[in-house]
């Protein structure tokens, strides 16, 4: 496996059929990966993506989506529509939320077989929707603390700009 955690040494792409060490092993690695690109204030559709494949590698045979809340993002019921013409069924499909409750998005898997999650791969899909909300928070923390910064740099530059008779 190479340092994105994508590829193995054989050139395999992953899958659902790792040993239970080398599943414990991978999950590791890719959250620290993951937790580094949070850390990084990578771009959240990059996060996204990265969150997306660990899960699909991890289950097997699947398809994961993540759908923000922030309007640029294909809705729900598109998003199962398109998947419907490929022949893809809901696998499961949560919501992306706060402690609070705040909805910050969704999460959508879709398998080729119909299925429900097994008593093994629940704890996956609720460490990859952990994930993704911590991204998503931080991503619109630091929205909030770099308008604000601009806005307080904008104020002292138009309040410099002015004549000393109204400072």
């Amino acid at each position: 496996m190479n340092d994105s955690g994508h590829e193995s040494k054989d050139g395999s792409q992953g899958g659902g059929h790792r040993h239970s060490g080398d599943s414990a092993q991978y999950l590791l690695k890719t959250e620290q990966h993951i937790l580094q690109l949070i850390s990084a204030r990578a771009p959240i559709a990059k996060i996204m993506n990265e969150i997306c494949y660990a899960l699909d590698c991890q289950i097997g045979n699947m398809v994961s989506v993540v759908a923000l809340s922030d309007g640029d993002s294909m809705s729900a019921g598109q998003i199962a529509e398109n998947a419907a013409l490929f022949g893809l069924h809901v696998f499961f499909a949560t919501d992306i939320a706060t402690d609070g409750g705040e909805r910050l998005g969704t999460l959508e898997m879709y398998s080729i077989v119909r299925r429900k999650p097994t008593p093994r791969e629940l704890p996956l899909i609720a460490r990859a929707v952990c994930l993704a909300a911590i991204a998503v928070r931080r991503a619109v923390t630091c929205d909030v603390i770099n308008c604000a910064m601009q806005g307080d740099r904008l104020l002292r530059r138009f309040v410099a700009q002015q004549p000393a008779s109204m400072n």
